[in-house]
């Protein structure tokens, strides 16, 4: 896969329940070539909000997706309870490659960076050296890295999954104490950062 989507979903109170099978059904309509990587719902951030990953074998393939939902009616099932739609266009860090489909959660952090201008290539340098030992066996593992291609730039996306929230706070806390993380050279490029603590639904591809 070359290209990644991350499409958001905000709803209204009281109708994740509801929505999560209406989207599940829609979901089957997708363009051919359209890979459900990860769905979530909102646990931890801005709540009542579906979020999807998908991934795309091309540009080509992404944007007659777009094109698709764009100009169709209802294209994901809930638009009965739809407050907004978010979507982000996004590319693999080149070192990284994603695990298969399985079971690494239940909870994913989406962490989103804004950088500052020209912070990419240094943010890029200072993750390949150090994630190695970030996702080391002492710590824990990352799905992905990814950087955006469209709206506010340069960002980048990451995903982290945890067993447990106290299993992700224990890692975050040693991970910094013992020096494995945060990247070299990482924190002056940022401008501002955002979290979202997310659980699979039952139709996600990552558990």
């Amino acid at each position: 896969m070359k290209a990644f989507e991350l499409l958001q979903l905000t709803l209204r109170p009281g109708s994740l329940g509801v929505a999560q099978p209406a989207l599940r059904d829609a979901l089957a309509a997708s363009t051919a070539g359209v890979t459900l990587l990860g769905c979530w719902y909102s646990e931890i951030g801005t709540l009542n909000r579906l979020t999807l990953l998908r991934g795309f074998p091309d540009d080509v393939v992404r944007d007659v997706e777009r094109e698709r939902y764009l100009l169709t009616s209802d294209p994901f099932g809930v638009d009965a309870w739809l407050e907004t739609m978010e979507v982000g266009d996004y590319r693999l860090f080149p070192f990284l490659s994603l695990p298969p489909p399985g079971t690494y959660g239940p909870f994913y952090e989406l962490r989103e960076y804004e950088l500052i201008a020209h912070g990419l290539p240094p943010t890029l340098d200072g993750w390949r050296q150090a994630l190695g030992r970030r996702t080391a066996e002492a710590y824990s593992p990352i799905y992905g890295a990814f950087y955006a291609t469209s709206g506010r730039l340069p960002r980048i996306l990451h995903i982290w999954p945890y067993a447990s929230l106290e299993q992700r706070l224990d890692v975050r806390t040693r991970s910094v104490a013992e020096g494995a993380w945060p990247p070299e050279n990482s924190t002056p490029q940022l401008r501002h950062m955002q979290s979202t603590v997310y659980l699979p639904t039952t139709f996600s591809p990552l558990r």
